[in-house]
């Protein structure tokens, strides 16, 4: 991945990369995760930020990571 000439674009979770269904994992919503790996690929630094602690917070990064997104920093700027 190339870094230097992206932005930074922080995404929340729940609701916006998969349904709403906290505590557990929605379903992901149409093209998120396509959209996501689209930046990454061209060099955009995706932050995690959600509400999402401990082991809920692991497994959603786990979930992302999954489905090859990939973030610089979670629930950290």
């Amino acid at each position: 991945m190339n870094f230097n000439k992206g932005i930074v674009i922080a995404v929340d979770f729940d609701g916006t990369i998969v349904e709403d269904a906290y505590p557990k994992i929605g379903k992901p919503l149409l093209f998120a995760f396509e959209t996501l790996q689209k930046l990454q690929d061209e060099g955009h630094r995706l932050i995690l930020w959600t509400y999402r602690s401990g082991e809920k917070l692991e497994e959603a990064v786990a979930f992302c990571e999954e489905n090859n997104v990939f973030f610089y920093a979670v629930n950290k700027s």
